[in-house]
């Protein structure tokens, strides 16, 4: 099977708020990119794939919270992959740095970026 992926993820573990109207779970966040989110699936949620959802997590050690709205890509019985739609300016220079910070180099964040540039561009054509 092919990688399909085009963003490096990066490891990070923390809770987070999953949200959709006025239902709301609490789920852990396993992994990240500029792209998208691997969340735990919460035991009480029932998929909803027509309806985007918002998610929430703070980052370790301080109040910064970031906030997006997703939809999701696939699930199954232990976790929620998930496609970043909006994400605020605030919560996507923290992700841009979290991201940042976990790869290394200032290079491959560029590339990230381009590609992220690249595909939002390419999906509005």
């Amino acid at each position: 099977m092919a990688e399909r992926r085009h963003f490096i993820r990066i490891l990070y573990r923390t809770p987070a708020k999953l949200q959709q109207a006025q239902e709301q779970w609490s789920a852990e966040v396993r992994d990240l990119s500029l792209q998208g989110i691997l969340l735990t699936c919460p035991p009480d949620w029932t998929p909803r794939p027509e309806e985007n959802y918002c998610i929430s997590f703070c980052l370790h050690d301080c109040d910064i919270e970031l906030k997006m709205d997703t939809r999701l890509v696939h699930h199954d019985s232990d976790y929620l992959r998930m496609q970043i739609l909006h994400i605020d300016i605030e919560s996507a220079s923290h992700l841009k740095r979290l991201v940042e910070l976990n790869i290394g180099t200032d290079e491959l964040l560029h590339r990230e970026l381009e590609q992220l540039a690249d595909l939002k561009k390419h999906l509005n054509e």
